[in-house]
């Protein structure tokens, strides 16, 4: 087996003091989700990443607000995988990158925390190699550079999913790996545990049909990528894990060649969240080869 890293990564310069909120809210929760809304002109979606050109829109599609009830997997990590729901929890996660990486530099990060994230996706999906290539900081401050993104999306799609392949390897190596098995993984880790305020919604893939799904022109400097946007559908069904904890992961099944899973996902507002619990949370991303 073998790992490596390439990456892009974006990070604020600090974080904030651990969650003081002393009660943590368990169980189901009705709240509010942000769905696709199409361009009124009947255009083609698209999101710019940086600033956009002049006169242009950062993206040119809106929301529609759903409310809902989210489900709390505390207590059912067992019934979750990456196979079947595109989603799984884990526990019991030992690690030696301190909170003081996360706020020091990219390079500490990548030189502490992936080695564990690598070994960590060996470990649960069997995989010859893993390649890293991205890892964002959230904080849920004003003027973070990255917040929570409160719009039901998956990152990947059966465009860019392929293209990410070939962005990181080289051209033969890439249409080798593309004959097997690839998945695009995001590891998820809270750094100001618990998680009270902004927790991560996610649906169970199975429940969320094709048809719900929207690509998304996802306009770099450079290039063009593609994530989803998604149209709300009766009987999704949708999850959140309750007051994640320093040792626990989530990880995010964003797109998968062989069987087609792929986790949508939100940040959302639990009106049970008491005010100055800000969350603070990094996430991974990764190629998964085999």
């Amino acid at each position: 087996m073998a790992t490596e890293t390439q990456t892009t990564a974006i990070q604020p310069t600090s974080l904030i003091a651990h969650s003081t909120q002393k009660t943590i809210p368990r169980g189901p929760v009705t709240t509010t989700l942000n769905f696709y809304h199409p361009p009124s002109d009947g255009s083609t979606p698209f999101n710019y990443v940086e600033q956009p050109p002049p006169n242009a829109p950062q993206r040119n599609y809106s929301d529609t607000t759903t409310t809902l009830t989210i489900n709390d997997l505390r207590g059912r990590e067992a019934e979750a995988s990456l196979s079947s729901h595109a989603f799984a929890p884990i526990q019991n996660v030992s690690s030696a990158a301190t909170r003081s990486i996360f706020s020091s530099s990219d390079e500490e990060i990548k030189k502490v925390y992936y080695p564990e994230v690598e070994e960590l996706l060996l470990q649960q999906t069997g995989a010859k190699r893993v390649l890293l290539f991205d890892h964002t900081i959230r904080l849920a401050t004003p003027g973070a550079k990255r917040a929570p993104v409160n719009r039901v999306h998956v990152d990947q799609t059966n465009f860019s999913g392929p293209q990410r392949v070939h962005l990181h390897l080289p051209p033969s190596e890439a249409e080798a790996a593309l004959k097997e098995r690839v998945r695009i993984i995001n590891v998820w880790r809270p750094l100001n545990p618990p998680i009270v305020s902004h927790p991560l919604a996610f649906a169970d893939t199975r429940s969320v049909p094709e048809e719900a799904m929207v690509g998304i022109e996802h306009r770099y400097p450079d290039r063009t990528g593609e994530t989803a946007a998604v149209r709300w559908t009766e009987g999704q069904q949708w999850w959140y894990w309750s007051g994640m904890e320093e040792g626990e992961r989530l990880l995010l099944c964003c797109w998968d060649s062989e069987t087609g899973v792929r986790v949508p996902h939100s940040a959302f507002v639990d009106p049970r969240s008491e005010a100055g619990a800000n969350r603070e949370s990094i996430e991974v991303r990764a190629l998964v080869f085999g």
